[in-house]
């Protein structure tokens, strides 16, 4: 059975989304040598695939523990809020918070699972203090003790 992707992109945009998610900087000259293309096809193609969404942004992933962020945790988060602009704006609350490294919309016993990145406990719990000023009912707070794996590679 064919893939929606499959019957959108073709084989040589799947070979430079590849590349670019393993190594965003690589040039079109280096990529055009990869995918045996010529680099402003090449150039035509990562445009189209821009464009098109395919590539949401390219970013530099940090390294947090360098960085003074000892604490990563995940949270779970049930609140008894229904009406949608108040969803709303609790949402758009959530995505101003640059402890947020990643917010989800769940199904199931919680409606949110967070992704933090914090420097020590303290500042753990002055951002729950924070999520409490919002409407949450329920926290459940897990700190990732290490990590096993992190990818940013989708299996295309």
């Amino acid at each position: 059975m064919e893939s929606v992707t499959s019957k959108v992109l073709d084989k040589l945009d799947i070979q430079i989304l590849d590349l670019l998610q393993r190594e965003a900087k690589l040039s079109n000259i280096e990529i055009s040598k990869r995918v045996n293309l010529s680099p402003p096809a090449v150039h035509i193609r990562i445009k189209r695939l821009e464009n098109e969404g395919f590539i949401k942004r390219q970013v530099a992933i940090l390294n947090q523990e360098k960085l003074g962020f000892d604490l990563l945790c995940f949270i779970f988060m049930s609140t008894n809020i229904h009406q949608a602009e108040k969803l709303d704006a609790l949402e758009n609350a959530l995505r101003s918070m640059p402890e947020v490294l990643e917010c989800h919309c769940l199904t199931g016993e919680y409606d949110y699972l967070l992704k933090i990145a914090n420097r020590d406990r303290k500042e753990l719990e002055t951002f729950i203090r924070k999520l409490n000023k919002l409407g949450i009912t329920r926290i459940q707070t897990s700190l990732a003790l290490r990590e096993i794996k992190d990818s940013t590679l989708l299996p295309i």
